[in-house]
């Protein structure tokens, strides 16, 4: 208990407290889109119900993986060297998740490509998936972030209850994202195109941060900014056009 007062009166904890949250949220914004674009396959029934256990779940196995942050950073060490680079657990699991992401987004990019348009599209999405299928992925997509951001929140503070906030922060503001962003994507179909281009990206820069070539987070984000402005204007456009019509 004194060291909860002692934690809550320093102006450090606080500062890594906001710079926790504001990077958990920044690195939520992957996973928000995947939800998102994942569960809008969903006949709309499901698809609240199915965003939100999927969260929770993601939530309580983020606690969990808190829990055991000792092992977390254990999973940096390497285990084997190849191609001049020492492997560890962390590289592996980044490796598998982007590969992952990447496949999930090539196979989301063939079927808006190659999508006959006079079939029902719910039938398709329903046909597509089930609400079980979209929370094991979003588990497993999950599952890589978080080890990512725990293993880089430990480098930001060593107080384990700072963390815990951060994560329960960053997960309530993807509960009250999920809802909004995947009925935006679902309203506007040219979204989705770009949207799972950031994921395909997301996807090469994970494999690429398990091969050790380290990708400046800062300048994927702004050209994720960039290109959403872009669409943004190109919407604005095609709004006008129709008023004028």
């Amino acid at each position: 208990m004194d060291y909860l007062v002692a934690l809550a009166s320093d102006p450090t904890a606080w500062a890594a407290l906001a710079t926790l949250v504001v990077m958990e949220v920044v690195l939520g914004i992957d996973n928000l889109i995947f939800i998102s674009i994942l569960t809008n396959k969903l006949p709309e029934a499901h698809r609240a119900r199915t965003q939100r256990l999927g969260i929770g779940l993601a939530l309580i196995m983020r606690l969990g993986l808190l829990g055991t942050v000792a092992l977390i950073v254990r999973l940096t060490a390497p285990i084997f060297t190849a191609f001049g680079h020492d492997f560890s657990w962390r590289d592996l699991i980044l490796i598998a998740g982007g590969v992952f992401l990447v496949w999930k987004a090539t196979t989301e990019i063939h079927h808006h490509v190659s999508h006959d348009s006079s079939a029902s599209d719910g039938a398709v999405k329903a046909a597509s998936i089930t609400p079980l299928a979209a929370i094991g992925q979003i588990l497993v997509l999950d599952l890589v972030f978080s080890i990512d951001s725990i293993v880089t929140a430990v480098g930001m503070t060593e107080h384990i209850p700072i963390m815990f906030v951060a994560v329960i922060a960053a997960v309530a503001v993807m509960l009250f994202a999920a809802g909004p962003l995947s009925r935006f994507i679902d309203r506007n179909p040219t979204v989705v195109m770009l949207a799972l281009g950031f994921l395909l990206v997301i996807g090469m820069t994970l494999v690429a941060e398990g091969f050790g070539s380290h990708v400046p987070k800062g300048y994927i984000y702004a050209a994720m900014a960039f290109s959403a402005l872009v669409e943004g204007l190109n919407m604005l456009s095609r709004r006008a056009k129709n008023k004028r019509a």
